[in-house]
């Protein structure tokens, strides 16, 4: 694990969500995607952002943490083969590849990097 990637959290009206994250708690816009249901916000000047994510468009959805891996698909091998259960095989999406999983515990995790 290279560090932390970023921070999903599931809302039940988008634009409540935001007019709170950025009015009430000052943080800045790194982007809006509010066509695809998600919106994300700095903290500081760390590069994990929170990222709001429309439960009307994610249903089901849960808080997630991500940690960014150099290989997901590499990664998820390796994580199989230790036991994990994942919730899907790795996915592509606009940055690069992602796999979520939940711990013992119910939390949900997810690995995801930079490539093409």
């Amino acid at each position: 694990m290279k560090g932390y990637d970023n921070f999903f959290l599931p809302v039940d009206d988008l634009d409540a969500a935001k007019r709170f994250y950025g009015g009430a708690l000052g943080l800045d816009l790194k982007f809006d995607f509010s066509d695809s249901g998600m919106a994300a916000y700095r903290v500081g000047q760390e590069e994990p952002a929170i990222i709001l994510k429309d439960k009307g468009r994610f249903p089901g959805q849960k808080p997630v943490i991500w940690f960014e891996v150099s290989d997901v698909k590499a990664q998820y091998r390796r994580m199989r083969a230790d036991g994990i259960a994942f919730l899907s095989e790795p996915f592509h999406m606009r940055t690069g590849w992602a796999a979520e999983f939940e711990d013992p515990f119910g939390n949900r995790l997810g690995i995801t990097d930079y490539l093409p």
